[in-house]
This record gives structure tokens, C-alpha cells and sequence, in this order.
């Protein structure tokens, strides 16, 4: 089935990018000519960077959201020097591979050979000529340049978690929670260099509830009854969105994202303007989390049921072990929330029904029909395992879809060639 029409990318106030009818997936497909049509390269470096995420990341994910995002926004750089006129495809073509590929091999150097070898074989099915030369070296110059540009921007592992002083217990405060009580992480995201905000701390949110607010004790009194590991309230289905939403963002996210890439009928260069754009727009807004989860450092559910004033419960244990960072704003819903925007914004709100797996829910898929709906579960997940109130949640989206948002106006800067 052939793409529905979409595609115009604006670079200036704003990036659209538009589509709606599914293809087949390309994953169990065979190679194809790379000009059957425009999507194949990017479909398969798509592929390759996600095999080489999961092969070779770091074990922070913002790094490795930020090695999707120099490779890719290197490759929408590069593919826009294309020249008009027939030999454009190709060069385009040559031009995404070569960027990603010299990216990746900067950024995990294990997958050096398989990188190469992918890479012959993507230009044994690009038309030999200038073109694709010509494709070859702007891939090659913007992901040098790319590499240049975030060198010591702080989202190396260790920078990401730099130690963090625990405040003295009271109420409402941050403490190392169980099982592991395990020190703070991802405080160094606070002082890392974005890519399009000016600051970490621009769309910082509002302060969480009051302790002695009624919204505050409708939170504690939801997650309670319906996040605690022996909960009679909480249904099988209710369970089943805990456990499925637990995961890794940017590994649930991977294959939304390449949905909408793949029913995209843009150029090699729009399409990978789109991952780039996503996941630059996702590192903004990890920075952005941790800036106001550090700077109201609230305390989570289990610390505030076990030790807090309202019927202190020294027993209470969550559905799920709790992430060791503070509770708000949730991190999982910022990520849904800047998701959100992206994919409505480029690829239009609804989409034709895709099926989602999740690594810590095996054997369970679930049928989406629009990102929204991503969010919603998002929101709803964190409360069934117990780890994140509600008002954390529904901050988490407002602060991801206003960085969301923020990276919409400013694509045109950030996906302008350099050098």
C-alpha cells in the first residue's frame, strides 16, 4: 500500500510533517531498491541506530537519546544541501546514511565493523555517480560538525549523575526510597546543555500541591488504594498498564516514532529531520525533568505513606520498585507530553491502528490510534505502580508539551546545515 500524501517541511517558525495511511513494516521486509521509494534508508538507518542503541548505549537514557539525536539531526542537515533536480534522491540517500553511520561510529565504536558493513550496503543500492559522492561527504561534514557541537554538553553517564546532597528528612522532602535506597539519579541532567532551550530551567513548572491541600490528599489517597503491590482495587487491565509502562521512554517510544516515519511520504531529508527533531526535542526535555524535580525535590508515594502525617502505613509497599530521583514532575509523562506534541504536530494526531510491545510486559500488545493515547496510559501507569501521585503526572505532560512545543518554533536553527 502506497503512503498517503504528507510532507512539507517549513524551516523557519515551524516544521510540519504530515501522514496518515500505514505501509507494511520494513523491518522482515528484504531490501529493497533504495529508490522504490523514499523512505527505505532512512527506514533501515533508523533500524541500524536502534540495534546499535540497544547493543552498545549508555545506561542513562538521555545519553543515548542524545546519540540519536546528533546522528539524526546530522543527516536532515545534510540531506538539505542536496542540490535540485533527479540526482537530489540519491544524493539525500547517501547523505542520511553517511551522517548516521559516522555518528554512531563516534559514539559507540564497538559497532564499528557492522556500522560499515551497513553502510556498504546501503550504497551497493544507490546509484553510483556524483550524486551520491557529493551525498556522501555532506553526511560525512555534518556529522563531524554535529559531534563538534556537543562535545562536553554534559550528558556523558557520569555527568548526568553527579552526587546529589540529600536534604535533611521533613515532610515532603526527597529521601533515598526501598527496596535499594539507592542515591540519587540524573541530577547532573539539570546543568546539562540543551539543544533548543536557552535554559534547563525555562518552562520550569509551578510547585507541587500543598501538604495540606485537598488535591495533595486526593493524590496520596489514589496512589495508595490503587498503586500498592497487594491492592484489591486495582483491576488485571490497570495492572497490565503499570507493568507494560514501566519500561525504558525512549524504548517504548522507538517504534511510535518509526510508525510515523514510516507512514511519512517525505523526503529522506523530511523524515530524518522528523527523528531529529523528536529526539532533540526529548533530550530538552530529561534536562528540563530534572531541573524541576531538583528544585522541589518532593517525596514519593512510599516515603510519604510510610513516614508521613496522613495514616502513616510503615508496611505500605508499592506495586513497583520506585525510580530513584524525586517525584516530581513524573519523567515518563514529560517524555509522553513532548512525544505528544512532535508526533501531532508532524505526523498529525491520529494514525492508522499500530500494535506496541513492551520488554516488561512479555507477551502483551496493545493497539494505539493516536499519541494521546500514549500519554494517557503514561499518566494512568504511574499511579497503578505506586511510584508517581497524579499531580506529578499531569505536571510531567505540561512541562514535556511545552518543551515540545518550544522545539517546534526553533526547528528551523536547529536543522539549518552548518559549516
Amino acid at each position: 500500500m502506497k503512503p498517503s500524501r504528507s510532507a512539507l517541511l517549513s524551516l523557519g517558525s515551524a516544521l510540519v510533517l504530515s501522514a496518515t495511511v500505514a505501509l507494511p513494516s520494513a523491518a522482515q521486509a528484504a531490501p529493497a531498491p533504495v529508490h522504490a521509494d523514499g523512505g527505505a534508508v532512512v527506514r533501515e538507518w533508523y533500524d541500524i541506530t536502534a540495534q546499535t542503541v540497544a547493543a552498545a548505549g549508555a545506561p542513562t537514557q538521555v545519553t543515548n537519546s542524545r546519540t540519536w539525536a546528533i546522528g539524526w539531526i546530522a543527516a536532515a542537515r545534510a540531506g538539505r544541501e542536496a542540490p535540485g533536480g533527479r540526482d537530489r534522491a540519491a544524493f539525500q540517500d547517501a547523505a542520511v546514511a553517511s551522517a548516521v553511520h559516522d555518528a554512531l561510529v563516534d559514539l559507540a565504536p564497538s559497532r564499528t565493523a557492522v556500522l560499515d558493513a551497513a553502510l556498504a550496503e546501503t550504497l551497493r543500492r544507490i546509484p553510483d555517480g556524483r550524486a551520491e559522492e557529493r551525498g556522501l561527504a555532506a553526511g560525512a561534514r555534518q556529522a563531524k560538525l554535529a559531534l563538534a557541537d556537543r562535545r562536553g554538553d554534559g550528558l556523558d553517564p557520569a555527568s548526568v549523575n553527579a552526587p546529589f546532597t540529600v536534604p535533611a528528612a521533613a515532610p515532603g522532602v526527597w529521601q533515598p526510597t526501598p527496596d535499594g535506597y539507592a542515591p540519587a539519579a540524573q541530577y547532573g541532567n539539570r546543568v546539562a546543555k540543551p539543544f533548543l532551550l536557552d535554559s534547563p530551567d525555562q518552562y520550569r513548572i509551578g510547585p507541587p500541591p500543598a501538604l495540606d491541600s485537598r488535591r495533595y490528599r486526593a493524590d496520596l489517597a489514589e496512589v495508595r488504594a490503587y498503586g500498592a503491590a497487594d491492592s484489591t482495587v486495582r483491576t488485571a487491565r490497570q495492572t497490565e498498564t503499570a507493568a507494560f509502562w514501566y519500561g525504558s521512554s525512549l524504548t517504548l517510544y522507538t517504534e511510535p516514532l518509526r510508525v510515523a516515519v514510516t507512514r511519512s511520504q517525505g523526503s529522506a531529508a523530511e523524515r530524518a529531520a522528523l527523528v531529529g527533531l523528536f529526539h532533540a526535542a526529548l533530550v530538552d526535555t530529561q534536562i528540563a525533568t530534572s531541573d524541576s524535580k531538583y528544585a522541589y525535590t518532593r517525596w514519593r508515594p512510599v516515603t510519604a505513606i510510610r513516614t508521613g502525617a496522613i495514616a502513616p502505613d510503615r508496611t505500605w509497599t508499592p506495586l513497583h520498585q520506585t525510580p530513584a530521583h524525586p517525584d516530581y514532575p513524573s519523567g515518563h509523562n514529560t517524555y509522553s507530553g513532548a512525544a505528544e506534541v512532535i508526533l501531532d504536530a508532524l505526523a498529525g494526531p491520529r494514525t492508522a491502528p499500530f500494535a506496541l510491545t513492551s520488554p516488561t510486559a512479555p507477551g502483551v500488545r496493545r493497539t494505539y490510534t493516536s499519541w494521546e493515547q500514549l500519554t494517557r496510559d503514561n499518566v494512568d501507569a504511574r499511579i497503578f505502580s505506586g511510584i508517581h501521585t497524579r499531580s506529578a503526572d499531569e505536571a510531567g505532560v505540561t512541562l514535556g508539551k511545552a518543551v515540545g512545543r518550544h522545539a517546534l518554533s526553533n526547528a528551523g536553527a536547529l536543522l539549518a546545515p552548518l559549516g
